[in-house]
């Protein structure tokens, strides 16, 4: 398979390992990118600690909160440009689309479109179809996830203006002010930390196996003892489900303390149990290939020219 540049700059940017180490790595994995990275990683050649997707759409993403306090919903909503990110009657729509969300509880994106809009003359692709022609741009509702709890809070945090939203469920039948302000310490620590998991019961094996296989191939490679790597690659492995899993991770308010004891804290004080029923954390664009396009070139796209 045909090695091309653009490959290569593709593979650099997702690792930041040298642009020869690139084209080796796809030279060595018949140009599957994949491959490409986990032979990096196992050389020792990435800097980039996982695996990672450029986040390169616009659009906004937003949380919203029942009445109720007990059903949440998180909304990505993706445009061309960020100008559009910025603009009001685009935000309104987003923001309308989530309450549809909480009210109306469609099954996936397709049901959605067909719901009916706040207005009720007209469904929500309706509505899209003509911020589309009114605005001039291309949108799309890419995705959304509810959280509901049976007895407890669910909470929201949204960082910088709608770049990444949180919500997550707790599960307790203590005080609603305390649940929500502990939501909210965990919501920003989320957004901030993004964990994969919320704890290792949940880490798929097939992860970890997968994991396990890099580090060693990454041990040997350094030249370490046979007799000594397996340890080591233990070591490294916990350390690495310690960064992913939401309760082991250290406290991003108190550094002294894991997440799961600062839980167990506040559940003594309330005298009641406290459990994440769940947790969903959105990024605008992660995992979105958009072509790079220049300030200017942006600018020079919306006045037409």
């Amino acid at each position: 398979m045909e090695i091309t540049a653009a490959m290569v700059k593709e593979l650099r940017e997702k690792t930041n390992a040298g642009m020869m180490d690139c084209k080796k790595a796809l030279k060595e994995t018949n140009g599957d990118m994949e491959k490409a990275i986990d032979y990096l990683r196992e050389k020792g050649l990435s800097q980039a600690a996982k695996k990672s997707s450029r986040i390169a759409a616009e659009g906004l993403t937003t949380a919203l909160i029942s009445d109720c306090g007990k059903r949440g919903v998180v909304l990505e909503v993706n445009s061309e440009t960020d100008f559009v990110a910025k603009n009001v009657e685009f935000q309104n729509f987003v923001m309308d689309t989530a309450k549809i969300i909480l009210d109306k509880n469609p099954a996936d994106i397709e049901a959605l479109k067909t719901t009916t809009y706040l207005d009720g003359a007209k469904t929500v692709q309706d509505v899209l179809t003509d911020k589309i022609s009114t605005i001039g741009e291309n949108m799309s509702i890419r995705r959304f996830d509810c959280i509901d709890v049976n007895e407890g809070a669910v909470v929201s945090y949204i960082h910088a203006g709608g770049k990444i939203s949180v919500i997550i469920g707790l599960e307790s039948e203590g005080e609603k002010s305390a649940l929500e302000e502990l939501g909210k310490d965990l919501a920003m620590q989320v957004a901030a930390m993004n964990p994969k998991y919320i704890s290792r019961e949940d880490v798929d094996q097939e992860y970890i196996d997968h994991e396990r296989e890099i580090l060693v191939a990454q041990a040997l490679n350094e030249g370490k003892p046979k007799n000594i790597v397996e340890k080591m690659v233990e070591g490294r492995l916990n350390k690495e489900l310690r960064e992913v899993c939401l309760l082991e991770q250290p406290f991003v308010k108190d550094g002294d303390i894991s997440v799961s004891k600062y839980i167990q804290n506040t559940a003594a004080k309330l005298g009641k149990d406290i459990k994440i029923a769940g947790v969903k954390r959105y990024e605008v664009g992660e995992g979105i290939e958009k072509k790079s396009e220049d300030f200017a070139e942006e600018v020079a796209k919306q006045m037409g020219k």
